[in-house]
């Protein structure tokens, strides 16, 4: 297996440097000149401040606002991030060795940087946090769901526990307040055919084979409202809200299904009431059985009061 070249920048805020590989063929003269064609969304006087802070490197050090193209070579630098609101809730870290940590993520807190969420993942807090910059989660969690995730803190067990998750041989459990149907028969196996097209919010059920498999119980009801066990099989994008609104019961807090809802992405009210409660498997290395299970509780069942009014 080749081994991924080691940036010449340290992490910053937990993130690995940008590296931008330099095609074989151009025509520019210069390293400058190609990113100025390369980072068009980057203004160009932000390159050359850049450069001229030596925040451009390659494997040799900082690189010179006037140095000249080198064909297949590398460079590396911290992108700009984005101004973020912080999400003002906390991690809660449930299980930690020297292979392993489980957390207990909160809601609206996403698990890895991707868009506008960057600094404020969970993925970039552990790392800072806990001086853990090798960190790498083993799966992941929608922003807006609430419980755990396992990360892998020994690069040297990535492959065994992510492989864990690839082949679906950890059980999950889910707990989901939702309206309460007594004409609702459960428990039942809900299986439907799902898609996700790419740049389009929600996900849809579609006639077909079906794809995703989930089974739902009914732990308790009162007050017209249910606390619901849901065991996914598949792991399908937002399986588990498109099986309970499929079955006329919508998870309270649902801001796409059955109507997508335009909430502001720094509005902390009202949270999906999902949380993946239980993570059970077979360890692939220690052949040991393990469970871990959610130090949280969903508000709408604990205080439907203060959640319905959470502001």
């Amino acid at each position: 297996m080749r081994r991924r070249q080691q940036p010449p920048l340290p992490k910053r805020f937990g993130l690995d440097p940008a590296r931008l590989r330099l095609p074989e063929d151009g025509a520019w003269a210069t390293i400058r000149d190609h990113l100025v064609e390369r980072l068009p969304r980057v203004d160009p006087a932000r390159i050359d401040e850049l450069l001229r802070q030596g925040g451009i490197v390659d494997l040799d050090g900082p690189i010179a606002p006037d140095a000249p193209y080198v064909p297949g070579g590398a460079v590396w630098f911290h992108r700009d991030l984005p101004e973020e609101t912080d999400v003002p809730f906390e991690i809660t870290v449930v299980h930690r060795d020297d292979d392993l940590l489980v957390i207990d993520k909160p809601h609206f807190l996403a698990t890895i940087p991707r868009g506008q969420h960057i600094r404020q993942t969970a993925l970039v807090r552990l790392r800072h946090d806990l001086g853990l910059p090798d960190l790498i989660p083993a799966h992941r969690l929608d922003r807006v769901t609430a419980g755990l995730i396992l990360f892998v803190i020994n690069p040297a067990r990535r492959g065994a526990y992510q492989t864990m998750f690839h082949k679906r041989s950890v059980r999950k459990e889910y707990e989901a307040i939702a309206p309460y149907n007594p004409a609702l028969v459960l428990p039942r196996t809900v299986r439907s055919r799902i898609i996700k097209e790419k740049h389009v919010l929600a996900a849809q059920e579609v006639a077909g084979e079906p794809n995703a498999e989930t089974v739902v119980e009914l732990l308790e009801h009162r007050d017209g409202l249910g606390r619901y066990r849901l065991k996914p099989h598949t792991g399908r994008t937002h399986q588990l809200r498109l099986h309970m609104n499929g079955l006329g019961v919508p998870i309270l807090g649902d801001d796409f299904y059955p109507v997508i809802t335009d909430k502001p992405v720094d509005d902390f009210t009202r949270p999906l009431q999902l949380l993946a409660a239980a993570l059970e498997f077979t360890d692939p290395l220690s052949g040991e059985p393990r469970r871990f299970e959610t130090t949280r509780a969903l508000q709408a069942w604990t205080d439907p009061e203060g959640w319905a009014g959470n502001s």
